[in-house]
């Protein structure tokens, strides 16, 4: 069998991700800790519309760490409760399984994170002798593998630009939309994402990866961001938006080198496709756009569609399955947090048809 899995919650991404770990060929699911007592008991196939699997749902945490598991799929919210959420990394990598994560974002590049959780998680690494790796699509590989993976291809570099266009209204998780990114509250409010220094916080990191990967030393990082209404009131899959609040948001984290505006990762996000026609139009059904300026220079657009047809549903899937496509390379790396940097190249490996 392949390397033993246990889903550590069952909200938006590990949904997408525990069919998954079920149905991939190199993993075996072992088990799944939940947090809902609706959800405690259940087979782990019931949860997901599978046939049984004879792993059944625990929100017992002691009786998880005691089963014989290599890695632990976690991806519990962790938005607003990092600190929480790191807790629960260090017992399980201390418990001696290592962990892939896509729940605390400022980790997707540890050298920029947060230095006191940092800390924590290496100390936790060296004592379980483990390793640790949090990533997803953004971000995460559509903001640091391919952009990096493409300056690979150039004689000079002069910027690199990365590009999110998305229209967020079937993705149904009220907490990130309306208390994380300020969805529906007044345009003076001060939601989690526009806290000073958040989004520098959450994205700052891929854009200091990308400069050590390019060898360069940053000036700074700067930030901006701008909000627009709702022209009227409208509901999306995760609520309703009323009147006069936020309806579409833009942000910059903005790395500066000699001067100018060299390494950009910014954010266009609307709750419906007519909101704001003056910013970028987004790629087919949404996505991403990578610009790499120099010689020569590159234009990639990055969209996604899950089976459904709805690019939310292809961007969730794609998270959780950057990080559990990465479960043999973790697993098989020394002690210590991991970033894209210190990984060979993940593929679909046996994921073929």
């Amino acid at each position: 069998m392949g390397h033993r899995v246990i889903q550590w919650a069952t909200g938006n991404v590990g949904a997408a991700a525990l069919p998954a770990i079920i149905r991939h060929p190199d993993l075996e699911l072992v088990g799944v800790v939940v947090h809902s007592a609706d959800k405690a008991g259940k087979d782990a196939g019931d949860l997901c519309g599978l046939p049984t699997t004879g792993v059944t749902a625990t929100n017992d945490v002691d009786a998880a760490l005691a089963l014989d598991a290599d890695v632990v799929s976690y991806m519990a919210t962790g938005d607003l409760r990092p600190d929480d959420a790191v807790a629960d990394m260090c017992r399980i990598l201390e418990a001696g399984m290592n962990v892939v994560s896509t729940s605390v974002v400022s980790l997707v590049y540890p050298p920029a994170g947060d230095e006191r959780l940092v800390k924590m998680l290496d100390a936790a690494c060296r004592r379980g002798g483990t390793s640790a790796f949090t990533s997803g699509i953004d971000p995460g590989f559509a903001n640091d593998l391919l952009p990096m993976t493409i300056t690979g291809f150039c004689e000079r570099i002069d910027a690199v630009r990365i590009r999110e266009i998305l229209n967020y209204d079937t993705y149904d998780q009220a907490e990130v939309l309306f208390d994380t990114m300020g969805f529906g509250q007044a345009l003076d409010a001060e939601p989690v994402l526009f806290w000073p220094g958040a989004v520098t916080l959450a994205w700052g990191g891929v854009v200091e990866m990308i400069a050590d990967s390019l060898d360069v030393e940053l000036d700074e990082i700067r930030e901006t961001h701008e909000r627009l209404p709702a022209p009227e009131t409208f509901d999306v899959a995760a609520g309703t938006v009323e009147k006069g609040t936020t309806a579409a948001l833009h942000f910059e984290v903005i790395g500066v080198v000699g001067g100018r505006d060299a390494i950009v990762v910014e954010h266009y996000t609307r709750l419906r496709d007519d909101l704001a026609p003056e910013w970028p139009e987004q790629p087919r059904g949404g996505g991403y756009v990578i610009t790499v300026d120099g010689s020569p220079s590159f234009r990639c657009e990055l969209t996604m569609e899950g089976e459904d047809g709805d690019h939310n549903t292809g961007g969730v899937l794609a998270t959780a399955m950057r990080v559990l496509n990465a479960i043999p390379a973790v697993c098989e790396a020394e002690p210590g947090l991991l970033s894209p940097l210190d990984l060979p190249l993940v593929t679909g490996r046996h994921l073929m048809a």
